[in-house]
């Protein structure tokens, strides 16, 4: 059984790209990591502190009518995608596009607990669920060994980074025992301006985490105003 109650596996980080067999990298997607909780037909999108990301109930229900009737719990990454594919945080922060769910690990098949499976289990049936599915998905595809290459991908493509996963590890939500790590790409141009745009007083939120994104939302039109 699927339980009400799902931690994300923590992700920490990496000053440095590396290579080696035992691990896989995939491409860091910038967004909102989410857990899709899909359950007798109707799906809750899950922030990683627990909240329900209640302001994308449409894609919400994309994702449940493209899963029908099967009960899952996807692990993955909100965004919003340009033409290329390449995802636009500010188009996902003001709801100038549509969200697109990244999914990169699967921890529950219906009654079958996956979380204790291997990463590239895990992910082997991850992508034989979602088959030839396209909206709402994107299945966040990986290279084995290569992470330098990857790396050096990502920064000329001018994406986030990449993260890097023990590929025979379970999926566990230790943050001292995790094996996942992200690095990120110093010279990432969507970094520029957004520590600004998120210095705020939490308490102000309505719910705690900044996917509320209301407050974010006002200071964009305050600044739209002024010019």
């Amino acid at each position: 059984m699927i339980p009400y109650a799902l931690t994300t596996m923590p992700v920490r980080r990496k000053a440095q790209p590396f290579d080696h067999p035992d691990w896989l990298f995939e491409l860091k997607y910038d967004g909102f990591r989410a857990l899709a909780i899909v359950k007798y037909g109707r799906c809750t999108l899950m922030s990683r502190n627990g909240h329900p990301f209640l302001s994308f109930a449409d894609l919400a229900t994309r994702i449940e009518n493209a899963l029908m009737p099967r009960s899952v719990v996807l692990d993955g990454e909100i965004v919003c995608l340009d033409e290329t594919g390449c995802p636009l945080f500010n188009d996902l922060l003001f709801r100038r596009g549509t969200p697109t769910f990244v999914a990169f690990d699967l921890l529950f098949d219906g009654t079958h607990d996956m979380r204790h499976e291997r990463l590239t289990d895990r992910k082997l049936e991850l992508r034989r669920i979602l088959g030839t599915t396209t909206a709402p998905f994107m299945y966040a595809d990986h290279l084995e060994q290569f992470g330098c290459a990857l790396f050096e991908k990502a920064c000329a493509l001018d994406l986030e980074g990449i993260v890097a996963k023990r590929r025979s590890a379970p999926y566990i939500a230790s943050a001292e025992e995790t094996t996942w790590f992200k690095i990120r790409n110093p010279r990432y141009s969507q970094w520029v301006g957004r520590a600004e745009l998120f210095e705020r007083e939490r308490h102000r939120e309505p719910v705690p985490g900044w996917h509320s994104c209301e407050l974010a939302c006002a200071v964009e039109r305050g600044r739209n105003a002024s010019l």
